[in-house]
């Protein structure tokens, strides 16, 4: 089927609405990468068998059933719950589902039309159990638009994509002047949502003033912040909203070619974004004369091997060039000179998801969600010790507490909140004291954080700050291209002062060289990579310097949690005197008599663990 025109393409969006309509009950069943590594698609299949003749025994559909529809969709998003199934017209979400849930599912709700509660989620602190999606917390407090389509479509289903609305912004673009475009997406106030938050419309109207016959346009999909899953988990479900994203700011910059940098370990993704390109070039949606016009257009995939400096703009381009991924200086920039020598415009994958609906339903109703200097909303994968685990999208402008409690289900085990890294290794550390901060570009940056691609890791009561830091310097240090020599070795130095602090090693003036080393890396790095690495480093400095002074002076972490500064004691309420531990005791730390309390002596002690895992009563703690 050709669509060579705007009433073809409104033909094809009816029948596709209509077929649709007659799937009378949808299954939509989560095969985003983590419900697919938990046996979604086994699920799916087992559906699919179990409904196929059944038609006839739905009783609860007063005017009978027509068909049933087992679709396997992108992410819903509610990952700590996954598998996950919907069931409409219900708005039934049934969590944790496995394959031997399937019969009782298809007796009791398909079938019937009522609820298994077992399956229906349950609220970690009030018990209590919502089995309708749309009022469970998690989702109650969202607003999607880059994710409105993700677990709603068959990803595969082009059909299922044009009955949405499917290419009817590039449809209407396609009526306007490239000026036009441009105005309507400066207006609208959108900002990247891949890291700094530059104006997307400002960064269109470089390129289009740039007058060069070849121009190209790029998706960046490069996501490799640790935990964070945002990206993919578009690319993924709603893979022809990023393709027409892309098109609309190649026909509003004046490129013909755009491509999508996804990474090699996105395998799904890159399946689903290489259909998507094959049907739509099968429909007439890319190729040439696009919908009967003079706009033409291609999509290529370009698969990253991994590299997190890829997700800079300039090494990104390096990349598709064939050159190995490392920055080069600005200016030119992009706009004036990129991919090979020639104009490039740059978006990343949420950024481009957003751009459909803009065009679709204007500036004035964009700027109506978030803030007034960061408009629209905002998706964040939220891990760490928080009840409720997964991808969110959020109006910009809400508070960290909304988004962790309210969104979130606050913090696992009923445990003390402690810290939030945004941001990923280019981000910071927040405290208990930012809990009502606003989450936008400007108030995170005022406190030395950014939003950058979107991750959220919660961190309880229980988490050495420290060794964080650690974690995130060594992402980075690992990370470098190597191409800044303060880039290159600053990271190194940091990473081994905090590797001798977590050690148990560390001397006062090693907080201050810590703070020297990232200060200057912050200001002598080239990339934008390179200058928010000490980030981690500097806002867990500045928050909580007294814990990095306690690891330091008193040889103590205060979590427990660095093995080099554990200390071990028994406590005497607890111990039976059952000798257990002395026995399996190495150095003779442990002495005692039979039936009293035994004593530790920490200086014998060589902290290896064995009297913890010997003693049946809990007795030996970290003190």
């Amino acid at each position: 089927m050709k669509i060579d025109s705007k009433k073809a393409l409104d033909a094809a969006k009816e029948k596709a609405r209509q077929r649709m309509e007659n799937e009378t009950i949808r299954i939509l069943i989560c095969a985003g990468t983590g419900c697919v590594a938990s046996g979604s698609l086994d699920i799916a299949a087992a559906l699919k068998e179990a409904t196929k003749d059944i038609k006839a025994e739905v009783t609860f559909i007063e005017d009978g059933c027509k068909s049933i529809a087992v679709k396997t969709s992108g992410c819903h998003g509610f990952c700590a719950m996954g598998p996950l199934v919907r069931i409409e017209p219900l708005g039934v979400l049934y969590t944790k589902v496995t394959v031997d849930d399937v019969e009782e599912i298809v007796e009791t709700t398909i079938k019937k039309g009522e609820i298994i509660e077992r399956l229906a989620y349950k609220h970690p602190v009030s018990g209590e159990i919502y089995p309708i999606e749309k009022e469970i917390p998690f989702y109650k407090n969202q607003t999607r638009i880059g994710l409105m389509n993700c677990g709603v479509i068959d990803p595969e289903d082009l059909e299922e994509y044009l009955a949405r609305d499917g290419y009817q912004a590039i449809a209407k673009a396609l009526t306007m002047s490239q000026q036009e475009v441009v105005d309507i997406i400066k207006a609208s106030g959108l900002r990247g949502r891949g890291g700094g938050g530059f104006p997307t419309g400002l960064k269109w109207q470089f390129a289009l003033d740039e007058e060069r016959e070849q121009k190209y346009v790029i998706c960046n999909g490069d996501e490799g912040d640790p935990g964070a899953f945002m990206d993919r988990s578009i690319m993924e479900g709603d893979p022809h909203k990023v393709i027409e994203g892309l098109m609309i700011a190649g026909y509003a910059t004046g490129a013909d070619t755009g491509y999508i940098y996804v990474r090699a370990e996105y395998p799904l993704a890159v399946k689903r974004l290489k259909k998507a390109i094959s049907d739509a070039q099968a429909y007439g949606l890319l190729g040439e004369n696009i919908l009967g016009t003079d706009f033409s257009f291609k999509v290529i995939i370009k698969e990253g091997a991994g590299a997190f400096v890829c997700g800079e703009e300039t090494a990104l381009m390096a990349s598709i060039e064939g050159e190995r991924g490392m920055p080069r200086p600005k200016p030119p920039f992009p706009a004036q000179r990129g991919l090979w020598g020639c104009p490039t415009t740059i978006n990343n994958v949420e950024t481009l998801a957003n751009v459909p609906n803009i065009i679709l339903k204007g500036a004035d109703w964009f700027r109506k969600l978030g803030t007034e200097n960061s408009p629209g909303t905002k998706t964040f994968a939220i891990t760490g010790d928080v009840a409720n685990t997964g991808l969110i999208e959020v109006p910009m402008g809400l508070t960290l507490r909304e988004v962790i409690y309210d969104v979130g289900g606050g913090i696992k085990d009923n445990k003390k909140f402690k810290a939030v890294q945004i941001g990923g290794p280019s981000g910071g550390c927040l405290t208990e004291e930012h809990l009502d901060l606003t989450l936008d570009f400007d108030s995170l940056s005022q406190v030395g954080a950014m939003i950058g691609s979107g991750g959220l890791v919660v961190m309880d009561e229980d988490t050495c700050i420290v060794e964080v830091a650690r974690f995130f310097m060594e992402f980075t240090q690992n990370e470098s291209c190597g191409k800044c020599v303060l880039c290159r070795e600053g990271t190194k130095r940091m990473l081994e002062i905090l590797q001798r602090i977590v050690d148990g090693k560390g001397e006062l003036k090693d907080i201050e060289k810590l703070e020297d080393i990232a200060s200057a890396v912050k200001d002598g790095s080239l990339c934008g990579l390179g200058k928010t690495a000490p980030n981690p480093v500097l806002t867990t400095l500045k928050y909580f310097r007294d814990e990095y002074i306690a690891h330091v002076v008193d040889k103590k972490c205060p979590a427990g949690i660095c093995e080099a500064l554990k200390v071990y004691g028994i406590n005497a309420d607890k111990c039976k005197g059952c000798s257990k531990c002395s026995r399996v005791c190495p150095v003779g730390a442990i002495s005692g008599e039979i039936k009293k309390p035994f004593i530790l002596d920490t200086e014998k002690c060589i902290k290896c663990g064995a009297c913890v895992e010997a003693c049946p009563f809990d007795a030996v703690e970290v003190v």
